[in-house]
């Protein structure tokens, strides 16, 4: 029996004194637990000196403890920016109108194939190219949300011949440029897409009537006030549509990503004051199916990174086809991306006001540099809506690099 007793009670107290050295709180937090005595289901009592122990071989230490339901979502972030004075209320109003937006068109592209959304409008926009059923929807859906906030004074879309003067009794003072959809050629085939936008503030509120078809000196004056370089935005960002919903911003003071949360509809903080990798993964993007139509300046850059380094790798190539997949991929991993012009495209691609702009802001908050091959793209003054430009965008060593070879 005497054996038993010391088997029992060596056990429970092996037991007890694990317990309480992990955490003594568990058992109940406002009890004392010294000399308390334990009792097993047979009777006998062991007596439990772990916490006094503990206590006098050590200082007591408080540690904070991370709680898992602790998140951040994006209208929290928005509104502490706010608090801050980094933005006022009505441009915290505008972003979150455009982020309603983004979760609107993320959810028509999960159901695209199903709801018959994949294929083309029938119709062609501005720049020619044959337009999407996504494109004049989700054109429809920024367009809508920027309207309802009364925030918003001028909208220049992609998918609009011109500008767009928001109804005098809803109009703000913000201009909001954007792509409802980036690499809309990628829907059918259900591959990585994006929106992309910009935002500007303006001297004067411009409210003219879009109706007719002829632009009169007020319109054309409204189009001028759309056309500001890149240093003036006040914010920009994109979403990204892929494996995750990623939206990402910067309103100046760096870079942020969120990911959008399916279970409650919310997009989380989950990439904080993002910085691209100084020495980044050697990655270039380039669409090399143009090889023979660029600049022979450029082909050696190109066939310089196609060689082994001293690592004896050579860079790896990616190619998305989608401008907002590749500039996520470059804030994380670094490396460079390049639209040029080349003999069929003498201003390259993409345009300069609501694409090559908000990304070369993004890029540059993150530590990164964006030219045209000549100059920052960020300096550059639009002379029309539409305009295109070359760029060259990425880690501003790669970047560096290049300029020595188009010197």
């Amino acid at each position: 029996m005497a054996k038993a007793i010391s088997t029992s009670s060596t056990i429970f107290l092996s037991s007890s004194k694990s317990i309480s050295s992990l955490s003594p709180t568990i058992l109940h937090p406002s009890r004392s637990y010294k000399h308390q005595t334990f009792t097993k289901n047979s009777g006998f009592g062991v007596r439990c000196e772990a916490v006094e122990v503990a206590a006098a071989a050590t200082k007591p230490v408080t540690i904070k403890k991370k709680n898992s339901y602790e998140i951040e979502n994006l209208t929290t972030w928005l509104l502490k920016q706010e608090q801050a004075g980094q933005i006022d209320a009505e441009l915290t109003i505008v972003l979150s109108s455009i982020s309603l937006a983004c979760k609107q068109i993320a959810s028509l592209l999960q159901r695209s194939s199903i709801i018959n959304l994949t294929g083309t409008q029938g119709t062609i926009n501005i720049q020619g190219e044959d337009q999407k059923k996504l494109d004049v929807i989700s054109n429809e859906l920024f367009c809508n949300c920027l309207r309802s906030t009364g925030r918003t004074g001028i909208i220049a879309s992609e998918e609009e011949d011109v500008p767009v003067a928001v109804e005098e009794t809803f109009s703000g003072n913000y201009i909001v440029v954007f792509d409802p959809i980036d690499g809309s050629a990628n829907i059918d085939i259900a591959l990585t897409t994006g929106s992309i936008f910009g935002i500007y503030g303006t001297d004067e509120q411009c409210l003219v009537d879009y109706d007719d078809d002829t632009l009169d000196e007020a319109k054309q004056k409204c189009i001028i006030s759309v056309c500001q370089p890149g240093s003036n935005l006040l914010a920009a960002g994109y979403c990204l549509y892929s494996s995750s919903v990623v939206f990402t911003l910067s309103i100046g003071n760096g870079v942020y990503g969120f990911t959008l949360d399916p279970s409650y509809g919310e997009f989380v903080l989950t990439h904080a004051d993002i910085k691209i990798p100084e020495s980044g993964r050697k990655i270039y993007s380039f669409n090399e199916g143009n090889y023979d139509l660029w600049d022979d300046k450029l082909k050696k850059y190109l066939d310089h990174l196609r060689k082994p380094g001293s690592n004896g790798k050579p860079y790896s190539g990616r190619y998305i086809g989608c401008l907002v997949g590749e500039i996520h991929r470059m804030l994380l991993y670094g490396g460079i991306y390049g639209n040029p012009d080349n003999k069929n495209a003498k201003n390259g691609n993409l345009r300069l006001l609501y694409e090559c702009a908000p990304m070369s802001y993004l890029i540059e908050q993150a530590g990164g540099k964006a030219i045209d091959g000549h100059q920052r793209i960020l300096d550059i003054v639009p002379t029309q809506v539409h305009q295109r430009s070359p760029i060259y965008i990425g880690s501003a060593d790669e970047i560096e690099k290049l300029e020595k070879f188009l010197e």
